[in-house]
């Protein structure tokens, strides 16, 4: 009890990447060892049936499929990118909205693929979609699209902005040999596109479709200035949002590349506060 107890702990104080990456390893393991040793074929009951409406009989999976992996190879690299586009995630825009993002474009390349599915049943006959790659150009293009000269360095040798990298991604994993895997990267679209919409709107001030449970904002209540407190504390927390306003203003009107580096910085601390 002792174990589970400490167990539960670790994994709450854990960053939003760290539990994503979590869940991925545990389903993983789920379908390969758990299924392995049952003689059980598992990974039916988590991926996403492709073709006809299945889908409908199954329909947690279009939630699961998107953390669900076959094989080492496959988990790995997914996993690796996902890595090191949420520390940059992390950099540019905070952990906020990490995990709503990632859900969101793993649903929207899950649902497109089930869309053309049911239409051109005879291409997706009896496939299932597995996997968190989706969702994970979810996460790339939102980055492209809200900063899309953010300097970056592809195998740490060759500099390029972000915008070059996501595309440079998006070709190597999708538009190369679409015969191959044509599902999977269908979905890749799908994620993409949420990607690119939401990157696009958060750049102009807007947020789309933002539900709180996965965004993880804090409560109204915490930003109400009652006379007991300090009026020392009240000036400098309005400075503080005043200062973080001014910021998200001058993104609003003329995008992340035109803040200074110092006002990258306060930005970057802002977005870390819990």
């Amino acid at each position: 009890m002792n174990t589970w107890q400490s167990l539960k702990t670790n994994l709450a104080s854990k960053d939003m990447m760290t539990k994503i990456i979590v869940v991925n390893i545990a389903i993983f393991l789920v379908i390969n060892v758990v299924g392995s040793l049952s003689h059980l074929n598992l990974l039916p009951y988590f991926g996403l049936p492709i073709g006809g409406f299945g889908f409908l009989f199954k329909f947690w999976t279009l939630f699961t499929y998107m953390f669900s992996h076959a094989n080492l190879g496959h988990i790995f690299f997914n996993m690796l990118l996902f890595y090191f586009t949420a520390q940059l995630f992390y950099q540019i825009m905070g952990e906020r909205t990490l995990l709503y993002i990632y859900v969101m474009s793993g649903l929207c390349g899950g649902v497109l693929l089930v869309l053309l599915g049911m239409f051109f049943q005879p291409v997706f006959t009896a496939s299932i979609l597995i996997g968190a790659s989706a969702a994970v150009m979810g996460l790339v293009m939102v980055i492209a699209a809200y900063a899309p000269n953010y300097p970056v360095y592809l195998f740490g040798i060759i500099q390029m902005r972000y915008k070059y990298f996501a595309f440079f991604v998006f070709v190597l994993s999708t538009i190369l040999d679409l015969a191959v895997n044509t599902g999977g990267k269908v979905s890749h679209i799908g994620g993409a596109a949420f990607g690119l919409v939401y990157g696009l709107n958060l750049r102009n001030g807007k947020e789309l479709f933002n539900f709180t449970f996965l965004t993880r904002k804090k409560s109204k209540l915490k930003i109400v200035s009652y006379q007991t407190v300090d009026d020392s504390y009240n000036t400098k927390k309005i400075s503080e949002e005043e200062e973080l306003n001014e910021l998200l203003d001058k993104i609003s009107k003329s995008g992340y590349d035109s803040l200074t580096k110092k006002e990258k910085e306060t930005l970057f601390k802002a977005s870390q506060k819990k």
